[in-house]
This record gives structure tokens, C-alpha cells and sequence, in this order.
């Protein structure tokens, strides 16, 4: 959901993994020209159709055909790695969004999912103090960020299983051990079996 964490904890993952990277769904967000308008003048970004899932799709794609590749392309490593070293690491891709897992193509590449929930109240502050662009009109919130939150978290919950819900409330440092000790077991497992890439 909105302001849960997501992007603090993605990076913060990022960090702590190596060999790994973050794809961020908002990166992907349409023009906002091209952003369709409901009936109470709200510009409607928390649908799919606000997304260039293909492009990030394309970008996924990218990673998987060569994820050491994919770390030069991005700044992440300064060379190839040799298939020596590819055969010893596990490449780690983070996907980060609000809407990744009513993706279905998407979601069917993801290995760990992790739901990062808060309150409406906590939600509904966080997101008034931060600055958009372009900015929330009044009554933005409540006339669509939060109903389509929950339009889109049910979409979710009928089509996608194997989700580990986390709050947001707790510290950034709690949330990265919980998530990081998670993959790291799925990582060493990889590692034994000679599998190269998680997502």
C-alpha cells in the first residue's frame, strides 16, 4: 500500500544483498496526460492502466536473459562476471510497486512476496506530508488513493497466495532482519542446489 515502507525497505534490502538490484514500479507511471480522469475529476494513477507494465516487463526480462550483465548496464557492478563466478552467486532481483502483485505476468516470476500494510490513519498522514507531482487535489485520499487500496488489495487476495504481511509500524531496522534473514535462507538454498537468480 501507499507509504507503508516499500521503497525504504527495497533499498535497504538492496544494500545488505549482493548481486542484487531494484526494479521500482513507479518508474513505469504513464504521462500524465495520458493518466484517464474519473468522474470526480481524480486522476486515476493506482490502476494498471497508469503503468507501463510493459516496459517494466521488458526490464525484468533484461535482467533474467543476464543479470550480471543487467547489474553493469544499471552501475551496480563494473564487469561481467565470469561463468565461474555467475555458477557461485545468486543474482537477487527486488521488484518494488503497489499494484506488482495484480500483475499476473509479474507475479508469476516472483519467488518471496511481502505485503507492507499500516493503518488508514497512519496511511492518510504519511501521504499528506509528502509532495507529489503533480500534487494530491483535496480530497484525494479518500475519494480514490484509499478506495482503490482496497479495490486492489481484494483483486489480490482472490488471485495471489504465498504472501507474508508485514506492518509497517514496525522499526525500518526490524522489517529489513525479518525480510533479509528470509532471503538469505533462500539464497543459501539456491546456492547449494546451483541455481542463479531469485526474485
Amino acid at each position: 500500500m501507499t507509504n507503508a515502507g516499500k521503497s525504504t525497505l527495497s533499498s535497504s534490502l538492496h544494500l545488505r544483498i549482493p548481486n542484487s538490484c531494484v526494479i521500482a514500479q513507479d518508474d513505469f507511471f504513464k504521462e500524465d496526460s495520458l493518466v484517464a480522469v474519473d468522474s470526480n475529476g481524480f486522476k486515476q494513477y493506482d490502476v494498471l492502466d497508469a503503468l507501463h507494465m510493459d516496459r517494466l516487463m521488458r526490464k525484468v526480462e533484461l535482467w533474467q536473459k543476464d543479470p550480471g550483465s543487467f547489474l553493469v548496464s544499471q552501475g551496480l557492478r563494473t564487469h561481467c562476471p565470469s561463468t565461474s563466478e555467475a555458477q557461485e552467486n545468486v543474482f537477487v532481483l527486488i521488484v518494488e510497486g503497489f499494484l506488482i502483485f495484480n500483475y499476473r505476468p509479474l507475479n508469476e516470476l516472483i519467488d518471496k512476496r511481502y505485503f507492507l500494510e499500516i493503518p488508514y490513519d497512519i496511511c492518510k498522514e504519511r501521504r499528506g506530508s509528502r509532495i507529489y507531482i503533480p500534487p494530491d487535489p483535496p480530497g484525494y485520499f479518500d475519494g480514490h488513493v484509499w478506495p482503490m487500496y482496497l479495490k486492489n488489495r481484494q483483486e489480490m487476495e482472490n488471485t495471489v497466495s504465498d504472501i507474508d504481511y508485514l506492518s509497517g509500524l514496525k522499526s525500518k531496522e526490524d522489517l529489513l532482519d525479518h525480510v533479509y534473514s528470509d532471503v538469505a535462507k533462500d539464497i543459501q538454498r539456491l546456492m547449494s542446489t546451483g541455481t542463479t537468480e531469485l526474485s
